[in-house]
């Protein structure tokens, strides 16, 4: 494999902006926020903590600093999914793939 061929199989994944609001991130193209008020864990942390993630699987991100890991899937129907109960019923900073109703 070429050089060129394997920085174009090389996923990028990167954090757009921080704001009073949430988190933007950017991955394959595509613009994900999210809020403060649905991930929680974001909103005290470094700048640094933030921007150091990792795409272990497509669509599936983790951040090792706060040691917390979402889906796109999360990020994109967090309605769906009661994170800040999750995380703070069981004690633990890293969120859940867990459907709400499993908690109702």
């Amino acid at each position: 494999m070429s050089l060129s061929q394997h920085e174009s199989s090389i996923s990028v994944v990167e954090i757009t902006n921080i704001s009073t609001h949430g988190v933007w991130l950017l991955a394959h193209g595509k613009e994900l926020f999210m809020s403060y008020d649905d991930f929680p864990r974001f909103r005290d942390q470094f700048v640094k903590s933030i921007i150091n993630i990792e795409e272990s699987s497509l669509g599936h991100f983790y951040w090792p600093d706060i040691d917390v890991d979402v889906t796109e899937e999360i990020i994109e129907n967090s309605s769906k999914f009661s994170l800040t109960r999750i995380s703070h019923r069981m004690g633990i900073g890293r969120v859940l793939k867990v459907n709400s109703h499993d908690f109702t």
